[in-house]
């Protein structure tokens, strides 16, 4: 099986959920991870921050940077890219996977909302991105694989996805944009670009709060299956480029087909669909 082993990886918002889950797998394959998120310090009701998380990367395997990054500061993620290039002699994959959600009609969605969802969705992939595009540059041409990963959607011009939450469907389809972009600018340079995204909701803190609580968590899949989905999305061929990727069909093609193991719920075979798809 391919491996990240020596790898640079530069991940957002990797404080929990699926950025915690694609960051120790990584990990055990002995990457360097550099975690660049919001909590450095234990929330209320959340738990993780990039401290915990770095510990259990190392734990598992790998090397860690935690760093304190609010993705909408230009000027601090080309700092952390700076340092993350400095402490592990470049970057070899972006995974962009700080998000934030509001699910709400256009009436009902403050514009604080909507600048939030824009700038830390769209805009901060587009930043992120492009401050590591040096290094990225640099990694193609030592013949490393470089990848850009961003966990967005695949682009579906469906009314239904637009009309009950048009803020963070623009938000979430910037980010596909990106990758559609970045697919066909950056191909001939050797660098990947591909979004991934879940068949079924992920049992995380944005499900339970902003979906539906527990009960939806006992429908969804763990974090799990998405961090191995990326694993097998970053060890491809970087001349794979441009795709909207869905986990399970990842995995299928890496022959996982059996995803029991991944349910919340031991035994269960309803899951609930997760939005876009």
């Amino acid at each position: 099986m391919a491996s990240l082993s020596g790898k640079t990886i530069f991940l957002t918002g990797g404080s929990r959920g699926i950025g915690r889950a694609i960051a120790i797998r990584a990990a055990t394959d002995g990457a360097n991870v550099a975690i660049a998120a919001k909590t450095a310090e234990p929330h209320p009701k959340l738990p993780g921050t990039i401290h915990t998380v770095a510990a259990e990367i190392e734990q598992a395997g790998g090397q860690a940077l935690a760093l304190q990054v609010d993705a909408r500061d230009q000027d601090r993620v080309a700092q952390a890219i700076a340092e993350t290039a400095d402490r592990f002699g470049g970057i070899d994959v972006v995974v962009n996977n700080a998000s934030a959600i509001f699910l709400a009609g256009t009436e009902a969605t403050p514009i604080k909302r909507y600048d939030l969802m824009q700038e830390v969705n769209t805009r901060a992939t587009f930043c992120v991105t492009q401050a590591a595009l040096p290094h990225l540059t640099a990694s193609a041409k030592a013949g490393r694989n470089p990848h850009v990963l961003v966990l967005s959607p695949p682009l579906n011009l469906d009314p239904r996805w637009f009309g009950p939450h048009l803020a963070y469907t623009i938000s979430k389809y910037g980010m596909s944009m990106c990758v559609l972009g970045w697919g066909e600018e950056l191909k001939d340079d050797g660098i990947a670009a591909n979004a991934l995204w879940p068949r079924t909701t992920i049992a995380t803190a944005a499900v339970k709060y902003a979906l539906g609580g527990d009960a939806m968590m006992d429908l969804s899949r763990t974090p799990d299956i998405m961090a191995d989905a990326a694993h097998a999305v970053l060890t491809m061929p970087s001349t794979r480029t441009g795709n909207f990727f869905i986990d399970d069909e990842v995995l299928a093609e890496a022959g996982v087909t059996d995803l029991s193991g991944y349910a919340v719920t031991p035994g269960a075979t309803e899951f609930m669909p997760d939005l876009f798809l």
